[in-house]
């Protein structure tokens, strides 16, 4: 009962902050209208996206990840002489031990801002996103990224606020507004450079019922994983229709959602395809743009679905 009541007092506040902001809206963010994308951050082929259908490709900076492996500006250039708008991936809320940031002291002797190494995702360690050497290291990143071309930013790890929350005194509504702050600042940043630099947050949505407005006018739209299966597996419908829920002061506004679930397992089985076909039928019914990724998770080949 009580959940039932949160979530219906949530959607009335999510409509009337969307409403309250029109205007403000359509001054900050730059429209974004496509109606298919992809997502590659490995050995993405500047060739292969060119020449596939899809309108928006979220690549890293790097085929590697790293600086020897960076994307050169006349590569992005032919990404978008193709019709393709190019947003790169950068992660800000971890840091990664493979990025050109890294220093090996780090190991030994971290800096105040860096926590954690994530159980999940080796070489990748929770920061301190509000801290100032944090956001420098950000901002130089960012420099590079539009250096190379990029029309703009998929920031992961928004969810990281949920990490912090209950730790350092902070509640999570303090954490929330701190990371909602840090991105306001990411897309004041990147558009002071490069105008209509388009924001693409990736997860984290429950971030959306801390916002006043201000999150929902700043970014170009929302991405998320594993909506309706995680991996195989369906996700149960309750999860799905709660994180929906957040979504629609996205959605309200007319932004697009990007939906990426890793249910292909390469198989070409009729119960593989009824499962990717079952995913690309929910995502487009509740108004995502979907791609289906492999079960893998490497997200290291570009998957176009032919049938």
């Amino acid at each position: 009962m009580y959940r039932v009541v949160f979530l219906v007092l949530l959607y009335i506040f999510s409509l009337g902050c969307s409403s309250n902001n029109e205007g403000i809206e359509e001054r900050l963010e730059p429209s974004l209208k496509v109606e298919s994308w992809a997502y590659q951050l490995q050995n993405a082929s500047v060739e292969e996206l060119s020449n596939s259908p899809f309108e928006l490709v979220v690549i890293d900076y790097s085929r590697d990840g790293t600086e020897d492996g960076r994307y050169t500006r006349e590569e992005i250039e032919k990404l978008k002489e193709r019709g393709k708008i190019p947003i790169a991936y950068i992660s800000i809320g971890e840091a990664e031990s493979y990025r050109f940031y890294w220093n090996d002291t780090w190991s030994s002797e971290p800096p105040s801002w860096l926590g954690e190494e994530n159980t999940d995702w080796k070489e990748n360690y929770a920061v301190k996103y509000w801290d100032v050497e944090w956001k420098k290291i950000i901002y130089n990143y960012i420099d590079k990224i539009v250096s190379q071309g990029f029309l703009g930013l998929y920031l992961d790890k928004v969810d990281e606020f949920e990490y912090w929350a209950g730790k350092e005194r902070l509640t999570e509504e303090d954490t929330a507004q701190r990371m909602i702050d840090f991105i306001e600042e990411i897309a004041s940043y990147c558009r002071e450079k490069l105008e209509n630099c388009y924001i693409v947050p990736q997860n984290g949505e429950r971030i959306l019922g801390f916002d006043k407005g201000k999150l929902v006018s700043i970014v170009s739209g929302w991405a998320v994983e594993d909506m309706f299966y995680d991996g195989t597996v369906p996700v149960p419908i309750a999860e799905t229709e709660e994180r929906l829920l957040f979504l629609s002061r996205i959605k309200n506004t007319g932004k697009p959602i990007f939906s990426v679930d890793y249910v292909d397992d390469g198989i070409n089985s009729e119960e593989n395809i009824n499962k990717v076909k079952d995913y690309l039928s929910k995502a487009k019914d509740s108004g995502l743009i979907p791609y289906v990724a492999r079960t893998d998770r490497n997200l290291d080949e570009l998957v176009i679905i032919k049938w």
